[in-house]
């Protein structure tokens, strides 16, 4: 099964300074249908105005993974990490037993990211944060793995939930696959261009929900940048 959510179909939230779009229910955004995908339970396509962002605030018992797709954001905790993370890298933090965090866009421009919830094997444990670089020429025509909770995944961020983050970056014509192992599935997103995938048209933005296919076939329809979550 191959399930298209156009962009436009998604939840939506404008607070001036942060225009979010939900591909499953969050906040004030509620649809039955859309509840998660697997231990998947957001994906949240934020637009954040130039200085300014998300005040600290806590979680706990919640892997988060900030994919960075224009500008920078700038994280501070309660545990005394501090790190800023560019366009086309990668954030994990690790809400654990809880932490309290804010996300900060300090540049003079609007930073755009995916920021993805993926619900842990177990409750607890300690918090964490970690960022990595991804430089993009290592991703074309090449999936990389940015997070992972897989033992063999160990150039990876580090996630606490079965589940990998991948991303690849085609050019136009190029193809991709991914294998699905049986009992998982498999969300995507093409942060920027289009894509055929497995015979269906997917717009940028736009959510791709895959389950009970073994191998996912992807064709690029213009230079285009995915990301992907398989997960159970």
């Amino acid at each position: 099964m191959i399930d298209i959510r156009p962009f436009d179909t998604l939840g939506a939230a404008n607070h001036g300074w942060l225009n979010a779009r939900h591909h499953f229910s969050f906040a004030n955004y509620f649809d039955e249908a859309r509840m998660g995908f697997g231990n998947l339970r957001v994906w949240n396509d934020d637009e954040i105005a130039a200085q300014s962002g998300f005040p600290q605030h806590p979680h706990r018992d919640m892997e988060i993974i900030t994919y960075v797709r224009e500008g920078a954001i700038t994280h501070k905790d309660n545990l005394g990490n501090e790190g800023r993370t560019e366009a086309g890298d990668v954030q994990v933090m690790s809400a654990g037993s809880g932490i309290a965090h804010s996300e900060y866009n300090m540049e003079d421009e609007k930073t755009r990211i995916f920021q993805i919830w993926i619900e842990p094997r177990s409750k607890g444990g300690e918090p964490r944060w970690g960022a990595k670089p991804f430089p993009k020429d290592d991703r074309t025509g090449n999936w990389t793995i940015l997070a992972s909770g897989l033992d063999e995944d160990r150039d990876a961020l580090m996630i606490r939930a079965d589940a990998q983050v991948a991303g690849i970056a085609l050019k136009e014509g190029e193809t991709a696959s991914w294998t699905l192992k049986e009992g998982r599935k498999a969300y995507l997103v093409a942060a920027t261009g289009s894509m055929m995938v497995g015979g269906e048209f997917a717009n940028e933005r736009d959510g791709v929900a895959i389950e009970d296919i073994e191998t996912i076939e992807i064709k690029a329809l213009e230079d285009t940048e995915i990301v992907l979550v398989d997960t159970i």
